[in-house]
């Protein structure tokens, strides 16, 4: 599913919008691979293409459920601490998995910010104090650099594909 973008508004709305199509074009990074070129290591980094989506999962956990709601890592629905363990995906689990899990993620991160203003504001030891709006701005930006990197980890896949 595509979601139209939202061009005039609340700022509430466009911001929103703007992130679930950041989202959405992480995802679209990752459709169609199978589960060996989703794994694909292509750079030095961990960085593969299914690690990205673990990643994002990874993050709207930390930002949202952990940050903002306070839960404890064990009230997360997965792997919630700010480490390279956001990268690492077992061998078990398909791309289709790690897609389900960032979109059950995403679900929750909605759920969550919804019970704030953009004003509202929480002290984060890295970061100082930070408002819902700078956290909201902060994963569009971090799923827009990461759909920068599975766009081209793809293109890699892609031009190295049998024909």
């Amino acid at each position: 599913m595509v979601t139209n973008a939202i061009t005039t508004g609340s700022e509430r709305a466009i911001i929103e919008n703007t992130l679930d199509r950041n989202r959405e074009a992480l995802i679209a990074t990752v459709r169609e691979l199978s589960d060996v070129d989703a794994r694909r290591r292509l750079v030095a980094s961990l960085t593969t293409p299914i690690s990205l989506i673990k990643h994002a999962a990874a993050a709207e956990r930390i930002w949202f459920q952990r940050f903002w709601a306070g839960l404890d890592e064990g009230e997360c629905d997965g792997y919630s601490e700010r480490d390279e363990g956001t990268f690492a995906v077992a061998a078990d689990e398909s791309l289709a998995d790690v897609i389900v899990e960032f979109e059950r993620a995403s679900r929750r991160s909605r759920v969550i910010a919804a019970g704030f203003d953009l004003d509202d504001t929480k002290h984060n030891p890295r970061e100082g104090t930070v408002s819902m709006r700078w956290t909201l701005l902060a994963m569009i930006e971090e799923f827009a650099r990461h759909a920068g990197h599975g766009d081209i980890l793809r293109e890699q896949i892609d031009q190295t594909a049998p024909l």
